[in-house]
């Protein structure tokens, strides 16, 4: 479903994701993982479109969209929660949510009773202003409001920031579930390695702004495996 080729991006002259090559599969849940700073974040904002790249290819069910803009990548089905979750905080939850049957211009799904029945406190807080949600709910609401989109790949940038430890079972086991039932496929950037052990099925290990392992199997079962690459 997605392959990055040779990727480079970074922020006016410096080079931070640097000749980067990943694959993920049609109904994968993926990880990249890595510790602060070595280009995480960045190589994700590349492949939605938000940083340009200065070279190599991203394709996307076999079209190259390395040109594309973000809201053209949103379109042809890529889903996107933001670090930090990127809610609205001055519209309710439910506008949130309406906002992400926007994105997807081929196939919009204005009906709120899928994310509902995932995250049912959402429905309870429908009127609420997004902004005096818990953390915990913020998060929801962000998976929420692009799963409304249709996406066919959900893309997840540090989905457990700001929220709650006892919460990051819930997300995780709420994203396999839908993983599960939609079929959707899932890459997300993550370092709490609780998260990483229960929802990836395969890890790319980042350095420097390179792929420098993957990691498969009950390797990724293994603390001392995903430490290596965490561990400061």
């Amino acid at each position: 479903m997605l392959k990055v080729q040779g990727l480079q991006s970074g922020y006016d002259k410096v080079i931070v994701v640097r000749d980067l090559n990943i694959e993920v599969q049609e109904g994968e849940i993926v990880s990249i993982i890595g510790r602060n700073g070595i280009g995480k974040s960045t190589f994700v904002k590349t492949l939605m479109g938000l940083i340009p790249s200065t070279n190599g290819e991203i394709t996307f069910k076999e079209k190259n969209i390395t040109k594309l803009k973000a809201y053209e990548r949103a379109w042809f089905g890529i889903g996107y929660v933001p670090q930090g979750h990127g809610t609205f905080p001055t519209l309710t939850v439910e506008e949130n949510l309406l906002m992400g049957g926007s994105i997807n211009k081929d196939r919009k799904n204005n009906d709120l009773n899928l994310v509902y029945e995932y995250f049912p406190k959402l429905k309870d807080r429908r009127k609420q202003k997004a902004g005096t949600l818990s953390g915990g709910e913020q998060a929801a609401l962000a998976v929420s409001r692009a799963l409304v989109g249709n996406p066919d790949l959900l893309v997840l940038d540090e989905p457990t920031e700001g929220i709650q430890p006892n919460l990051v079972s819930h997300i995780s086991d709420i994203v396999r579930q839908i993983n599960k039932d939609i079929g959707i496929t899932v890459l997300f950037v993550e370092q709490h390695i609780g998260l990483i052990q229960q929802m990836s099925q395969r890890c790319y290990a980042m350095d420097k702004g390179q792929v420098v392992g993957e990691i498969v199997g009950d390797d990724i079962k293994d603390y001392s495996v995903l430490k290596q690459y965490l561990a400061v």
